[in-house]
């Protein structure tokens, strides 16, 4: 591609209607317009509510790690520490509401 030599300045040319600088603050505008969008349709934060009960007794494992901001891997490591305590229901683990109180309280230990 061959560049054209502008005040001294190299330009390479471009293959659309519009002027560099006009171009780069177009997309600058179409991204800001994009993220606002994208923001104001962001869906409310998950609440792990049962209605009729005034607390959810018992938690999955991606309810406890969407809770905490973590891994399923800290999970384990925190079952391996004695941190959580896991109950297992057939085939599924959860975790009691109590523990993960006592996780996210550690003063009242």
């Amino acid at each position: 591609m061959k560049e054209n030599v502008n005040n001294g300045n190299l330009i390479t040319p471009m293959l659309f209607p519009y002027q560099p600088d006009e171009f780069w603050q177009s997309l600058r505008q179409i991204i800001r317009e994009e993220v606002v969008k994208a923001e104001k349709e962001r869906p409310a934060p998950a609440t792990f509510e049962t209605p009729g009960m005034t607390y959810k007794p018992l938690y999955k494992i991606s309810e406890v790690c969407e809770l905490f901001h973590i891994t399923k891997p800290t999970i384990y490591s925190w079952v391996e520490h004695g941190k959580l305590k896991p109950f297992k229901i057939r085939s599924r683990v959860f975790f009691l509401w109590q523990d993960i109180q006592q996780l996210l309280r550690p003063e009242q230990q």
